[in-house]
């Protein structure tokens, strides 16, 4: 059966960050995760998450000035001393809150910038945040996004992404597969998922059109759970979705998949 982590960023946020927690737990979630720890401190984080039994299973480098529009600084030349303070301070919080990987938003590729150099910066920021992850004992995880969400968004597709890797060259860095994601960029997602599955080491969820609930648009889920299963994925599931309304209210579809 798939197991499923509250995505805190997105779900319960009709009320405080720390206060998601516990709704979280009420609402039958063993796991959570979320995209950005570093506006509070790991001990905060950590004590909310031991209150009501919860474990960590994702959150991502620091992206840069997410309020200014940035969506990750990786791909971005002369930005790398920026990057690499940034993984220093994810593994911290890694470690103060036991999360066991890391997920990097690579950024939008800088317009006017040389090409040969964006890649060159990719592929060396990457390299630099496994070895570093490496040594920490983690797994470094790198997501491609839709270019409808995020226009410019440097990695957009599963093939893209795992050529990248493949150049980092690194035995601790994976992908991450966002199904709404990649739904809207290539499709064919029960062959993409079983294809690449053993380089595969965390999966995200929202239906299309809308990035809500499971159940709410186009993609067939009770499908792709038993695929999942069937192929072996052993993996939490992150819920990654925007509710249409009240969190609580639309937690419906969990219930046929526990």
């Amino acid at each position: 059966m798939p197991k499923f982590a509250a995505n805190l960023t997105m779900l319960f946020n009709e009320v405080p960050f720390l206060d998601r927690f516990a709704l979280a737990a009420r609402t039958g979630f063993e796991a959570v995760e979320f995209m950005f720890p570093y506006e509070h401190p790991a001990a905060d984080i950590r004590s909310r998450m031991q209150e009501h039994g919860l474990r960590l299973v994702l959150h991502n480098l620091p992206a840069g000035d997410w309020n200014a529009g940035e969506r990750g600084i990786a791909c971005i030349p002369g930005r790398e001393r920026e990057f690499r303070a940034g993984v220093d301070r994810a593994i911290a919080y890694a470690h103060a809150l036991d999360v066991p990987q890391l997920n990097c938003l690579v950024g939008k590729t800088p317009q006017d910038a040389d090409p040969a150099a964006v890649h060159r910066t990719l592929v060396d920021n990457l390299r630099h945040a496994a070895g570093a992850l490496q040594a920490a004992g983690l797994k470094l995880l790198v997501e491609p996004v839709n270019t409808f969400d995020i226009p410019g968004f440097h990695l957009s597709r599963s093939a893209q992404t795992l050529a990248v890797l493949d150049e980092v060259g690194a035995a601790n860095a994976f992908l991450q597969y966002d199904i709404y994601h990649m739904q809207r960029m290539e499709g064919e997602l029960a062959a993409t998922l079983e294809r690449h599955l053993p380089r595969i080491a965390h999966v995200q969820l929202a239906d299309n059109p809308g990035r809500h609930e499971p159940g709410s648009g186009e993609i067939h889920y009770p499908f792709l759970f038993a695929h999942l299963d069937r192929i072996g994925y052993g993996g939490w599931i992150g819920c990654e979705y925007k509710p249409a309304g009240r969190t609580e209210d639309g937690l419906g579809w969990m219930g046929a998949h526990r």
